[in-house]
């Protein structure tokens, strides 16, 4: 099966197209937003990350007849029983308003001394026709409060990885890439799809 060169980001989200697009380009591959084909968002029925990531990337490639890759991902908190989790964006609500997310995330979290978190992505490849392969990363942290930083995108200016100083919001780009849970199961993605 040759690698695609083309292929569709199941997404509406513009900071994880760019994110997602910074990775594919060094394979030559290049992303087109399922936003700037037209196509619905699906609805995100899973009960888990793999479901709703491969549930978007069958739908997206149904449509476009191309291959397509779609993302699944969030944040989940010890304290909270690893709530917000699949429901992650829609914490953020109808506009899409991180920072009342992150305000939630701060108030359900009150004073409880436990502030471990950890990020999952599932990532899902579909080509049309054919059922999606998925891929998991994780990277586990800090939450950190008041938010830091103004780079990446969602909760990313309150989650500090292990071993780092500054959070995800602070974070250089390429930095961030070679860490984040994203980019761990784009590695996966990447060896099993593109090589």
């Amino acid at each position: 099966m040759a690698a695609p060169r083309r292929l569709v980001v199941a997404t509406h989200n513009p900071g994880k197209l760019r994110e997602i697009a910074e990775l594919l380009a060094p394979h030559g591959v290049e992303a087109i937003s399922a936003a700037d084909l037209g196509l619905p968002e699906p609805a995100e029925s899973g009960d888990s990350f793999a479901a709703n990531a491969a549930l978007k990337a069958a739908a997206a490639a149904a449509a476009s007849g191309l291959p397509a890759l779609a993302d699944d991902s969030g944040l989940c908190v010890a304290a909270l029983g690893g709530r917000p989790g699949v429901h992650s964006a829609r914490w953020a609500g109808p506009a899409k308003d991180f920072m009342l997310a992150i305000r939630r995330v701060r108030q359900e979290v009150g004073d409880n001394p436990d502030r471990s978190a950890w990020f999952v992505c599932a990532l899902a490849y579909a080509e049309p026709g054919r059922t999606a392969q998925v891929f998991e990363g994780r990277v586990d942290g800090t939450l950190m409060f008041p938010p830091r930083g103004s780079r990446g995108f969602g909760y990313d200016p309150i989650f500090q990885p292990e071993g780092e100083v500054v959070t995800f919001g602070e974070m250089d780009p390429p930095r961030k890439h070679a860490m984040s849970h994203r980019a761990r199961a784009f590695a996966k993605f990447v060896k099993t799809v593109l090589t």
